[in-house]
């Protein structure tokens, strides 16, 4: 059964390094479905990698092959792998921290190393800086159509080795939750946390309440200022913050028709903490 193969990377769309995957996927099944997550990632970001694979993969069939692209590491001694989850989706991808979330919010049930005198397009050992061509898309491809299956990917690995990233989890202290900046709402500029509605719901505030929010990056102060609490956007006047809960049931701050991102400074990732607490 052919499966979907969807692509990941910190590529961008300038060049003809997405167009190369797909043809390598092509050039193993002409009728495999090839579908793009993103290929908009900040070069090098390894984090939001991750969190991009954790906000889809959910919404894929079982089956689907995911292949993660961002590799700053590239030619060294990293492994190269696919992992399955829980719910029975696969990950190619370097173990370099992308299965962070996935191994957290979604569960791993085993990782196998690629390997590569079997799974690696031919002639191409000759170059080592693009294995998002010559090993990933190439091994994805060939695990989505059927050609081989997942055991045939290489060595099993051992599930307490696998490279993950540390970062703040959420944590409630009284009045006052803190908990970490994952990603930005790319296009409009909102600020995305990992602190769950649940977990914002023991702080009892109700629509319309101020909460106080303070932004640190590293051990700066970055944004300190008490925010609207709202349903969505449009209950509070154009060129405001609000905070909310977004589209994955986690806390967020926006700025109506506006970016707060961009308006503050505010970045994303594991160095990046963010304090909620009742006004």
């Amino acid at each position: 059964m052919m499966n979907a193969l969807v692509l990941q990377s910190d590529f961008g769309l300038e060049d003809g390094a997405v167009s190369a995957m797909k043809g390598v996927a092509y050039s193993v099944s002409k009728i495999i479905p090839i579908y793009d997550n993103t290929h908009g990632i900040p070069p090098f970001h390894i984090w939001e990698a991750s969190y991009r694979l954790w906000q889809t993969i959910s919404y894929w069939p079982e089956e689907t092959v995911f292949v993660s692209v961002v590799d700053p590491g590239v030619g060294s001694n990293r492994k190269s792998v696919v992992a399955r989850t829980h719910h029975n989706r696969y990950i190619v991808t370097p173990d370099n921290g992308t299965l962070t979330l996935i191994h957290e919010k979604v569960g791993i049930s085993e990782v196998r190393e690629i390997d590569e005198n079997h799974n690696r397009l031919p002639q191409s050992h000759a170059s080592d800086t693009f294995h998002g061509r010559d090993v990933y898309a190439y091994t994805g491809a060939k695990l989505a159509s059927g050609v081989i299956s997942f055991h045939e990917v290489g060595e099993r690995q051992n599930l307490d080795e696998i490279v993950t990233i540390p970062f703040q989890k959420p944590v409630i202290e009284s009045d006052k939750i803190t908990g970490m900046i994952d990603i930005h709402d790319v296009r409009f500029g909102n600020v995305w946390t990992n602190i769950s509605r649940e977990l914002f719901s023991a702080l009892y505030v109700e629509c319309g309440d101020q909460v106080q929010v303070t932004i640190q990056h590293g051990d700066r102060n970055i944004y300190r200022q008490s925010i609207t609490f709202a349903r969505s956007f449009a209950a509070i006047p154009v060129g405001e913050p609000v905070v909310y809960i977004n589209s994955l049931g986690y806390l967020a701050i926006a700025m109506n028709q506006g970016s707060f991102a961009k308006t503050y400074q505010i970045g994303s990732g594991e160095n990046w903490r963010i304090d909620i607490s009742v006004s």
